[in-house]
């Protein structure tokens, strides 16, 4: 009676994406990985899948993106646009309620926030 794991269908997918990645990266000739996709597909247990990628680097980390992202949401960049569309309607018509909604919409979006200088 055996005490290894059997290997699953998504354990040989794996293997097999980071053989394809090692060829991209030029790690393995084409040949080597046909050979080691092959005993990929033929295997029944974990241990028979680890010597298949154990010469390769671990996979690499996804990059951190550079920059600061910006989720959905408000653009605090269209405050000015609203402001001065408040001013026009409050001009022409008289009506304060748009300056309300900007001043709110300013202040919960930064565009008076206080800035702190840098730590060390």
């Amino acid at each position: 009676m055996t005490t290894q794991m059997r290997a699953s269908d998504q354990d040989r997918e794996r293997v097999v994406e980071r053989l394809n990645e090692a060829v991209g990266r030029g790690l393995l000739t084409l040949p080597e990985a046909e050979e080691r996709i092959a005993e990929t597909y033929k295997a029944r247990f974990l241990d028979d899948l680890t010597p298949l990628t154990a010469d390769l680097p671990d996979p690499t980390p996804p990059k951190p993106e550079r920059g600061r992202r910006r989720g959905p949401g408000f653009d605090p960049r269209v405050l000015p646009v609203l402001l001065v569309l408040a001013a026009v309607i409050v001009l022409t018509h008289g009506f304060a309620f748009p300056l309300i909604v900007v001043a709110f919409l300013a202040m919960k979006f930064g565009m008076w926030r206080h800035r702190h200088p840098a730590r060390m």
